[in-house]
C-alpha cells in the first residue's frame, strides 16, 4: 500500500483527518508526533491510532533539539513578531516537518499530510519545511481539499466514524490552543471579537499579576556564547533549563501578551500567547549583551531583527535569507558570558546587576570622576561634524 506520514497529535481534529485519509487516499497512514513539550498523553495517541488501524505509530521527544537548535538561536535573534510575539508557534513547525519527510522516506512514504486549516499561518511554516526537504514528497492538505465545511460537519464525520468527541468539543467551536516548551497560544471563540477581554480561565501556564506572590523572586541565569546554561548556579539542559524558567515566571505572572497580529496569507487574527521562561530569557539575554559586545555589532543586529523575525513567522526558517542573517546575529556570539541577576515580581521583570569578564564596558571611561581615557577635543570635532549632516538629504 502506499503511506502517507501524518503530523498526529491524538485529538478530534487529526483523528478526522487520519480516517478521511484513508478513505479518499487508500493509504497506509504512519502517525507521527513530536513531543516538543506540549501537553501530551501518549497512551491516547496510541489508544486513538491503533482504533483507526494504525499499525506504525511514532512518538518521539525532541524537547532538546527544539530548545537547543530552533529556540535559542531565535532568542539570540531578539526576535519579535510585530514588536510584541516571541513566535512560539511559528519556530515549532520547522522543526516538525523535517522530521516527517526524514521519516516519509526511512518508510518509502510517497506523501506527508498536516492538520493546519486554510487560513491559518501553519499550512504555510509546514509546507515550506516539506519542499526544502522533499522536494519530491507529495503534500496533502485536507482542509484545502476536503467539504467539511464547519465543526459540525466534522462532528457528524467522527460521529459516522465512531471517533470519540471530547465533550468539550461539542456545540460551540472550542478556543484554538497550540502549546510547546517555548509557549501557549490560545485564539477563537470569545477573543475573535477585539472587543472582548480576555478571559482569566484561558491562561494555562502563568497565573494573573494581580494574583502572584507578594514577594519578589530572584533569578541569575548564566550565558556561555550567548546561550544560557545554568539558573541559579545549578547547570541543565537547555529543555530542563527552560523548563525551570517557564515555572519560575508561570507563578509571578510574567510572559502574557494579547496581539492582534496580521498574518502571512493577508488577515488579521487575534491571539493570547503565554511565553513565560522566554521572556525572562529576552530580557536576560539582552542585559547580557549590553555590557559585551560592543555598539556597532549590537546596532547591527537590531537592525536585521525584524527581517529575521518576519522570515520566522512566514516559514522561512530554512531560507538562505535566515541562516546568512544568523550567521551575522551569531558572528561575536563567543563574547556573551557572565551572569544576569533579575528579579521577576508581579508580571515585571527588573535586570538587578550584570557580571562579566569582557572589557566592552568601561567602567573609567563612563566614570564621572576626572580621568585621562576621555578625548575631550575629539568631542568637539565629532559635534561639529554632525552638525554639517543636518542639513544633508
Amino acid at each position: 500500500m502506499k503511506k502517507i506520514v501524518l503530523a498526529y497529535s491524538g485529538g478530534l481534529d487529526t483523528s478526522i483527518i487520519l480516517k478521511w485519509l484513508q478513505e479518499n487516499y487508500k493509504a497506509e497512514i504512519i502517525a507521527y508526533t513530536s513531543d516538543i513539550g506540549q501537553v501530551i498523553d501518549k497512551k491516547k495517541i496510541i489508544r486513538n491510532a491503533k482504533r483507526l488501524g494504525v499499525k506504525t505509530i511514532i512518538i518521539e521527544d525532541l524537547k532538546n533539539i527544539f530548545v537547543k537548535d530552533y529556540v535559542f538561536p531565535m532568542l539570540r535573534a531578539h526576535a519579535l513578531y510585530e514588536g510584541a510575539y516571541l513566535l512560539g508557534t511559528s519556530i515549532a513547525r520547522p522543526l516538525i516537518a523535517k522530521r516527517q519527510i526524514e521519516i516519509a522516506k526511512k518508510y518509502g512514504a510517497y506523501a506527508v499530510s498536516h492538520g493546519s486549516t486554510g487560513k491559518g499561518n501553519d499550512q504555510v511554516r509546514f509546507e515550506l519545511g516539506y519542499a526544502f526537504f522533499g522536494k519530491k514528497i507529495k503534500v496533502i492538505a485536507p482542509w484545502r481539499e476536503w467539504n467539511l465545511a464547519s465543526r459540525t460537519d466534522l462532528i457528524k464525520y467522527a460521529k459516522k466514524n465512531n471517533i470519540p468527541i471530547p465533550k468539550d468539543k461539542k456545540g460551540a467551536p472550542p478556543f484554538s490552543v497550540d502549546d510547546n516548551l517555548f509557549h501557549t497560544s490560545t485564539e477563537g471563540k470569545a477573543l475573535e471579537n477585539p472587543k472582548n477581554s480576555a478571559p482569566e480561565f484561558i491562561f494555562q501556564r502563568t497565573i494573573s499579576p494581580e494574583n502572584a506572590p507578594n514577594k519578589k523572586t530572584i533569578v541569575k541565569i548564566a550565558f556561555k556564547n550567548s546561550e544560557p546554561v545554568s539558573v541559579n548556579g545549578k547547570k541543565l539542559t537547555p529543555a530542563n533549563l527552560l523548563e525551570k524558567l517557564n515555572q519560575i515566571a508561570g507563578k509571578n505572572g510574567v510572559g502574557r501578551v494579547d496581539l492582534v497580529e496580521n498574518r502571512f496569507i493577508g488577515i488579521k487574527s487575534r491571539g493570547v500567547y503565554e511565553t513565560p521562561g522566554g521572556t525572562i530569557l529576552y530580557d536576560a539575554h539582552r542585559a547580557m549583551e549590553s555590557v559585551t559586545l560592543d555598539k556597532e555589532t549590537m546596532h547591527k543586529k537590531e537592525r536585521v531583527m525584524v527581517a529575521y523575525a518576519e522570515l520566522v513567522y512566514n516559514g522561512y526558517w530554512f531560507s538562505k535569507k535566515r541562516i546568512n542573517l544568523q550567521k551575522i546575529i551569531d558572528k561575536n556570539k563567543n563574547k556573551v558570558n557572565g551572569v544576569v541577576v533579575l528579579k521577576v515580581y508581579k508580571g515585571n521583570i527588573t535586570i538587578m546587576s550584570r557580571r562579566t569578564s569582557s572589557k566592552a564596558y568601561s567602567m573609567e571611561q563612563v566614570s564621572f570622576e576626572e580621568n585621562k581615557t576621555f578625548n575631550k577635543t575629539r568631542i568637539e570635532k565629532f559635534i561639529k561634524f554632525h552638525s554639517k549632516q543636518l542639513n544633508k538629504s
